[in-house]
Order: C-alpha cells, then sequence, then structure tokens
C-alpha cells in the first residue's frame, strides 16, 4: 500500500528537511493531502482548515526533500512553475549533495 506508506514517511519526518523523498512517496501525499482536504472540507469547513494546518509543515518539508532528490534547492519550492517541474522528474540515482538515494520505506 504505497500511499498508507507515504503518509507513514511524511509524519515520521515531520520536521525533518535533510535528505531525499522519493517520486512515487511524493505523489502519493499528494493525493492523499487533495482527497482528504476535499472530503474534511465538504463535511465541515472548521475541520478542513484544521487539516490544512496540520499538513502545512509536512507538506513543505516533503517538498523541500523532493527538491533535493532532483538535487535543487530547497528553496525552488517558493517559484509555483519551478517546484511542479522538479517535482515531477525523476530522481538522480546516485548519490548527489544531499545524500544517498532515499531507501524503499518498509512500515
Amino acid at each position: 500500500m504505497p500511499i498508507v506508506t507515504a503518509v507513514k514517511l511524511a509524519f515520521v519526518n515531520y520536521i525533518n528537511y535533510k535528505g531525499r523523498a522519493r517520486r512515487n512517496d511524493f505523489w502519493w501525499w499528494m493525493l492523499f493531502t487533495v482527497v482528504a482536504q476535499l472530503l474534511i472540507a465538504g463535511v465541515s469547513t472548521s475541520a478542513g482548515n484544521l487539516f490544512s494546518a496540520a499538513i502545512f509543515i509536512p507538506q513543505i518539508m516533503f517538498g523541500i526533500r523532493r527538491m533535493h532528490d532532483v538535487n535543487k534547492s530547497g528553496w525552488w519550492i517558493l517559484l509555483p512553475i519551478g517546484n511542479l517541474i522538479f517535482w515531477a522528474q525523476p530522481g538522480d540515482v546516485s548519490i548527489n549533495r544531499f545524500g544517498p538515494p532515499a531507501p524503499p520505506a518498509n512500515f
């Protein structure tokens, strides 16, 4: 279940901006956040806002680690179009300046 693994990975690394994040884990996390936000906000706007606040930091940290996987600085997440392009690229298969590739998560 890749989506469960990606969600666990995001919350385990809640404030970790170092290292790298694999592309498929990142996109599973994005799918989870969008679907959950739509479902929760559909029930209650207040609950949707609370959920958005709860996932704000993990979302940023996951995005920074994803940038590191394509050998870019985490500051690139400030450019909306640029970060989408880099998030879609495959990560480096070898060691880059941010460390070795992220290992497959086994939860």
